[in-house]
């Protein structure tokens, strides 16, 4: 695989090709999904809950991603790699860069933050000094404590209103992607149409540039509550590799997801 960068998947959206990504958070699967023909890997703060064990991601730290990127960058060497920055990370402008600096330095190509407009003066300071931004909006899991649980966001016409100026501030601010987690299809669809970067969905529909499940979800080995837009690659398959596989055929074809995993 050549090394994929923000043109390559800019220029994937203009020829209206779709990607698939995963989370990977250690050597071994990140080798895995690259040599597979996965282009993009996020470094989550899911960690928290897939990898810690805790019931949220709010116990993650910058160290624990740091690690966990260094490890995902020697699997991965050529792919996108994706990494969040967590919850409380990046409240002030000195924390933001200092924080941005580590994950950048541990192999990180772009940072990712959960938040709409109030957002959009870190993520102007950030492509200032050379650090790529991907914003998140919709569910934001660091925010759960706010919405009250994770629930689907921008169900009615004013929320939707509201997280399509999110994301048209969020470009404007010189965000590169935009991750969109659990809206209704039609307003993802519309928010996909109106910006011109890269969009990423995770429970929003096949309307988006691309997909990116958690990796336990995509294998059927999450425990307790499973999301309704998952789906378990390796029952019909039976072999990981034929799995990552069938994922990304589906995702590039837009089979995946189908109805069945839509919010309306």
């Amino acid at each position: 695989m050549k090394f994929i960068t923000l043109s390559h998947l800019r220029q994937l959206k203009i020829e209206g090709n779709k990607f698939a990504s995963l989370t990977a958070y250690d050597f071994s699967f990140a080798r895995l999904f690259a040599n597979e023909g996965i282009k993009v890997l996020l470094v989550g703060d899911s960690l928290g809950m897939t990898i810690q064990g805790h019931n949220s991601t709010l116990s993650v730290t910058v160290a624990d991603i740091v690690y966990h990127t260094a490890a995902v960058r020697r699997g991965a060497p050529r792919a996108m790699i994706i990494s969040d920055l967590p919850f409380m990370s990046y409240s002030t402008p000195q924390q933001t860069f200092k924080n941005a600096a580590k994950l950048m330095r541990a192999g990180a190509n772009i940072v990712k933050l959960e938040g709409g407009k109030w957002l959009v003066e870190t993520v102007r300071m950030l492509t200032e000094r050379s650090v790529p931004v991907c914003a998140h909006i919709g569910l934001t899991p660091q925010s759960i404590n706010l919405l009250g649980g994770y629930k689907v966001q921008g169900i009615d016409e004013l929320n939707a209103e509201r997280l399509l100026m999110d994301a048209l501030a969020l470009e404007e601010a010189n965000a590169q992607l935009l991750v969109l987690e659990c809206i209704p299809v039609k307003l993802a669809e519309r928010i996909t149409k109106e910006v011109t970067i890269p969009v990423i969905g995770i429970g929003s529909g096949n309307v988006t540039d691309g997909q990116v499940l958690v990796m336990h979800d995509a294998f059927g080995i999450t425990g307790g509550h499973i999301p309704k837009f998952a789906k378990n690659f390796l029952q019909k398959t039976g072999d990981i590799r034929n799995a990552i596989r069938d994922y990304i055929y589906s995702v590039e074809t837009g089979i995946y997801p189908s109805a069945e995993h839509n919010f309306k």
